[in-house]
């Protein structure tokens, strides 16, 4: 249902897109094999409980988040829910989440880490799909805000 998800909304806002699918897309690793990009080029998708609320912050794949970064921004620790409440707030399964095809509105925020790149790729709702876009598109399909939360 999470890539079907995905693809309606991609239809409705950017139909040119494609879903991709592979074998195995569920780590930055296998993503950057399986697409034959560097782990930086893949955008991983994290849900964080920021008290009640959820965000949703995507960054390149080859990077760490730095808590007091996180918590200078947004007054709270980073807390990252179970699996069970991931897939029940995004109707996407960890390993497939994603910003598109979202089950309840989620603030999303784009770390500054995929600007470095020409085309990142971010799941599509499934652990063996992604999409390939470059980070104005995906700050575009967002609506994303740009952060700087990363370690140096």
């Amino acid at each position: 249902m999470s890539v079907e998800a995905v693809a309606a909304f991609l239809k409705e806002k950017k139909p040119e897109i494609t879903i991709l699918e592979f074998e195995d897309t569920s780590t930055v690793s296998k993503a950057a094999d399986s697409l034959g990009v560097s782990p930086g080029e893949i955008a991983k998708s994290l849900l964080f409980k920021v008290k009640e609320d959820f965000v949703m912050i995507l960054m390149a794949g080859d990077k760490r988040l730095d808590n007091r970064k996180f918590k200078e921004i947004f007054h709270a620790k980073a807390k990252m829910p179970e699996g069970e409440e991931v897939a029940a707030v995004t109707g996407h399964p960890v390993g497939g989440v994603c910003p598109f095809g979202l089950k309840q509105p989620i603030p999303i925020y784009l770390d500054y880490s995929l600007q470095a790149y020409p085309q990142v790729f971010p799941a599509a709702g499934a652990s063996n799909t992604a999409i390939k876009l470059n980070p104005e598109e995906l700050q575009a399909l967002t609506d994303g805000q740009w952060i700087d939360v990363i370690q140096s």
